[in-house]
């Protein structure tokens, strides 16, 4: 017998640090008139005008990588992969660092009002995409992370391989976090304490909200220093619920500083840089899960009361 040989997926490549989205083309009783036709109704909440312009520019490709037209055929059982990009996106005047590299992850410093990853209003000015086109590593990965206003310590991973030992590490809690945040300080409250509830999704479905039953929270906090309207709280969660340290500061009437979403959501611009929460994922240390090595990487950044 001959041996089989097996033929590698075409991968595309990244285009100015985006890597391309992939499709399926399932089999439809009533065949769509085009590729264009589809997509328009399979995402709606692209415009045709952006649809149209990604053809044009080209960022359409079939399965083997073949550039698409606007006009090409609806063929079903094959994909296609397809590049992002957004006509107008603010940009985000504040600059990451990268603090620690080797062959598996890197540490960065991540600044307030920069999204981790790819979504919504923002593409090229997310900490992913500009990591990917500093490192030109198309495989980096988050490992875990930080709201879009929250600066301090992210992990990126940068192969697929050991990629899945740094996320067990964090799914099990073997890692330990520090933040400070700045928020009111309230004279009756002592510390340290501990903050143990449950929190679910809240309304709007952005935010999170404390409800009964069975506590799915927990963090231990501290006072750092005050001066009477304003305290700096260390802050040691155990856990990592969406908005975690966010509600449970503010479920003892004490939200951080410049918080848009607690007690009360508060749109703010897009562009407007001032007022960045005061909330900073200062210290992450864990045991490599590889190399059996003790890490701590602390952000440079500091809040001030």
């Amino acid at each position: 017998m001959k041996p089989v040989t097996l033929v590698s997926e075409y991968q595309p490549p990244m285009r100015d640090g985006v890597t391309a989205s992939k499709v399926y083309l399932p089999k439809l009783e009533n065949l769509p008139t085009n590729l264009f036709s589809y997509l328009c109704n399979h995402f709606p909440h692209i415009s045709t005008n952006e649809w149209q312009q990604r053809f044009e520019d080209q960022l359409i490709l079939d399965m083997h990588g073949q550039v698409l037209t606007i006009d090409h055929p609806y063929l079903a059982n094959t994909h296609l992969y397809y590049y992002r990009f957004l006509t107008h996106e603010i940009y985000v005047p504040f600059q990451e660092s990268i603090l620690f590299e080797n062959e598996d992850f890197i540490a960065v410093d991540k600044p307030h009002f920069l999204t981790i990853s790819p979504s919504g209003q923002y593409i090229q000015e997310t900490l992913l995409v500009r990591l990917k086109k500093t490192t030109n590593n198309p495989d980096l990965t988050p490992i875990h992370r930080l709201d879009r206003e929250t600066a301090g310590i992210v992990l990126f991973s940068k192969c697929p391989q050991t990629r899945g030992l740094y996320q067990q590490m964090f799914a099990q809690r073997q890692v330990n976090k520090t933040y400070q945040a700045i928020a009111k300080f309230d004279s009756e409250l002592s510390f340290p304490r501990s903050v143990d509830l449950r929190m679910e999704k809240g309304e709007p479905f952005y935010t999170m909200k404390v409800v009964d039953g069975k506590s799915n929270s927990y963090t231990e906090i501290d006072l750092i220093e005050h001066n009477q309207i304003w305290a700096k709280y260390l802050l040691k969660p155990s856990t990592g619920k969406q908005h975690q340290l966010r509600v449970h500061l503010n479920w003892l009437n004490i939200p951080i500083k410049n918080d848009p979403f607690y007690p009360r959501v508060q749109h703010k611009d897009a562009a407007d840089f001032s007022q960045p929460l005061q909330l900073l994922a200062k210290k992450i240390q864990f045991l490599d899960p590889i190399r059996q090595v003790e890490y701590c990487f602390c952000s440079n950044y500091e809040l001030t009361l």
